[in-house]
């Protein structure tokens, strides 16, 4: 128990420590430089602030919500020797319809096609 609170207190003060130097030691002043829209050396021709299309947030959300069910069903083969693998391989084959469901789904409602 003595262990534990001295590595937490020693992550605390050198995180505390590591914080405080940031502060310190960041530049505060910037330059216009720094400041400018472009940094490759051609002056800017537009506002560097044009909109983004939804479709590029949608497909990035859908590759989210794909790369996090390959993440849960990452375990599954060691889930196989559980004692119960049938319940196991059931909600796994649930999530796996409910997912497959919902990009049929959005392929259908042709949130996934690029031109209008």
């Amino acid at each position: 128990m003595n262990m534990i609170l001295f590595m937490i207190a020693t992550s605390l003060v050198l995180s505390l420590i590591l914080t405080a130097l940031n502060f310190w030691l960041a530049q505060t002043n910037p330059d216009s430089e720094k400041l400018s829209p472009y940094e490759c050396g051609f002056d800017p021709l537009g506002s560097a602030r044009l909109p983004f299309s939804i479709r590029f947030f949608l497909v990035a959300i859908l590759f989210l919500l794909f790369d996090l069910e390959i993440a849960l069903l990452l375990p599954l083969p060691w889930a196989v020797q559980l004692q119960t693998p049938t319940t196991t391989l059931a909600w796994a084959s649930v999530l796996i319809l409910l997912l497959t469901l919902g990009l049929v789904y959005e392929w259908a409602q042709g949130g996934l096609e690029w031109a209008e």
